[in-house]
């Protein structure tokens, strides 16, 4: 098997919040830009081969810039949605801004912009130096998973969810791009990939992959209906009532603030409705 690593980025001081995969020396979801000296420590003074970003969210891709900063050649592979993103970051920025306010900078740093030479547009799928790849929209409208082809190891950002070591497997859901019929599809897809394990950003690898993604599917759809019959308040009680006393607590409210989830939702909501109406 193809070495591969996990790197903890030490993110505001959680362990196992989020994880920066290793694997042949491609930097799976590099995590924010404040987490990137401790991710620049572990991988040291050579140069990694790539940047592969499963989405541009400020928690997996936020330090894609200050990589290339660090090493001029550094190429970053990007869905073609999220492309211009990250070559210009203004309008990521301020939407998060809108959402953060004043922690802004102490949560995600500097965004430094990835100049377009250095930046790997993907298609929807695709294969190139031993991995393949594939939209897998649900999470995000610009979300890829990517499948490591001598490892068998699929790194799947969070369209495979947040599960921290023993606590439950949950969908992370902030807005503005939560898409529960997507969302299932692109479980599907991971699905019909049968790897051997599965490699996410919150947090770790799991080989049981069959009985996590048949559970994703239920909680995606049991979270849908909370946020159906709640209000934010009510739904976010109920994430944090899943959350107490388990021992990973903390990780998973760094990870997924329960406050930053019920939006999406909401919105897939309202979407829907507004389709069904006209």
């Amino acid at each position: 098997m193809s070495e591969h690593r996990e790197i903890d980025v030490d993110f505001q001081g959680a362990a196992q919040a989020v994880c920066a995969h290793q694997i042949d020396g491609f930097v799976v979801d590099p995590g924010p830009e404040s987490s990137a000296q401790t991710l620049m420590t572990a991988l040291g003074d050579e140069q990694p081969r790539g940047v592969l970003l499963t989405h541009i969210h400020l928690d997996h891709a936020g330090a894609a810039g200050a990589l290339v900063r660090r090493w001029p050649e550094l190429e970053v592979w990007v869905h073609h949605r999220g492309a211009k993103h990250i070559i210009d970051p203004s309008r990521l920025v301020a939407s998060a801004t809108r959402i953060y306010g004043d922690a802004m900078q102490r949560l995600w740093g500097e965004i430094v912009p990835v100049p377009e030479a250095n930046v790997r547009i993907l298609d929807d799928a695709g294969a190139a130096d031993g991995l393949r790849w594939a939209w897998t929209p649900g999470h995000a409208s610009h979300h890829v998973a990517y499948l490591h082809e001598a490892s068998g190891i699929a790194f799947a950002g969070d369209v495979a969810g947040v599960r921290i070591g023993a606590g439950p497997i949950l969908p992370p859901t902030p807005p503005p791009d939560i898409d529960v019929g997507a969302w299932h599809a692109s479980i599907d897809l991971l699905e019909h990939w049968d790897p051997d394990a599965l490699a996410i950003t919150h947090y770790g690898t799991f080989t049981d992959v069959a009985e996590h993604l048949s559970t994703l599917h239920g909680e995606l759809d049991r979270w849908a209906q909370v946020a159906r019959r709640e209000d934010e308040a009510g739904f976010e009680r109920e994430i944090r009532r899943a959350l107490a006393g388990t021992t990973e607590e903390h990780s998973y409210l760094k990870a997924m603030p329960p406050n930053t989830l019920y939006g999406g939702l909401a919105r897939y909501w309202t979407n829907m409705d507004t389709s069904e109406s006209t």
